[in-house]
């Protein structure tokens, strides 16, 4: 059987990009409020772009927003975040235009709510096509939605949702680490592209990563799960051995074999029997 194309292009290399010189401080320039706005409302694809240099926090802002008449497909943006938090409500920083901070406001129809769950994957799929734009090597989503490069974390991504009394409304987060130092890092399990020896303009990969968020989201609203297939591809906690912290602190050791259609990671344990999980904590055990 052949390889897809999105395999292909992720799959682990043991050289890195390193050693090319990456310009710090042009990275971190102030971001492009003008073309954010020209390339991304021109279409009608997003309906505002709001622009702050300093917030704490844009999901909160979004969240806040949503109740008030925001239009769907709202867009905030910043330059830092005096307040962040990630997935398990666990707070990071990172200097002043080092990262591409992001969230969007998506609006969903009643009949839409039941398949909530797999939006984090699709939003981690759309990190992903933009790191192929930029041909990336060795980048992978440990399930669900943590991207990362030869298993280092690049992108955190919270998906946080309201409004199910009137519009369900999800606001989708992203901070994707840029120009990040050794130095810097707020783990040592963590990277940036420019440790990755990538340079790139942070207007550009945004609007390129928010293109791609909402081609992957049409997909998602759509009636067929094949957009998964991609995601599979894509997934480096298939095949891994790794252990699941589980609510309740309770542990599962075992391959993950799968991911079900419904974005649930598909754990196998050492007696054979494979468990469907919804929610926990992934540890890959090795590297593939």
């Amino acid at each position: 059987m052949g390889v897809s194309p999105l395999k292909r292009a992720f799959r682990r290399d043991p050289t890195t990009l390193a050693s090319m010189n990456v310009d710090i401080s042009r990275s971190r320039e102030p971001l492009n409020v003008e073309l954010l706005k020209e390339k991304l409302l021109q279409n009608g694809d997003f309906g505002q772009v709001i622009y702050e240099k300093v917030t704490g926090s844009t999901n909160a802002d979004l969240l806040a927003l949503a109740g008030s008449g925001a239009p769907n497909w709202t867009v905030k943006t910043v330059e830092f975040q005096d307040h962040a938090r990630g997935r398990l409500g666990r707070p990071w920083s990172a200097p002043e235009g080092s990262q591409t901070i992001v969230s969007v406001l998506v609006q969903l129809s009643i009949d839409q709510v039941d398949r909530i769950g797999t939006i984090p994957l699709a939003a981690g799929l759309a990190v992903m096509d933009a790191l192929n734009d930029l041909g990336v090597e060795g980048a992978g989503l440990k399930w669900p939605n943590d991207v990362q490069i030869h298993g280092k974390k690049l992108c955190g991504i919270l998906v946080e949702a309201t409004g199910f009394d009137s519009t369900p409304t999800v606001v989708i987060g992203w901070g994707t680490n840029i120009s990040l130092t050794k130095e810097e890092l707020p783990v040592p399990h963590a990277t940036s592209l420019a440790l990755e020896g990538v340079e790139v303009d942070r207007t550009t990969f945004l609007i390129n990563m928010l293109t791609h968020l909402h081609t992957r989201l049409d997909q998602w609203q759509g009636p067929s799960v094949d957009w998964l297939d991609d995601y599979r591809a894509v997934c480096s906690s298939i095949g891994q051995d790794v252990r699941v912290l589980l609510p309740g602190d309770k542990e599962l050791l075992g391959e993950a074999i799968g991911v079900a259609t419904g974005g649930e990671i598909r754990v196998r344990d050492a007696s054979g029997t494979v468990h469907t999980l919804n929610a926990g904590e992934i540890t890959h055990l090795r590297l593939q």
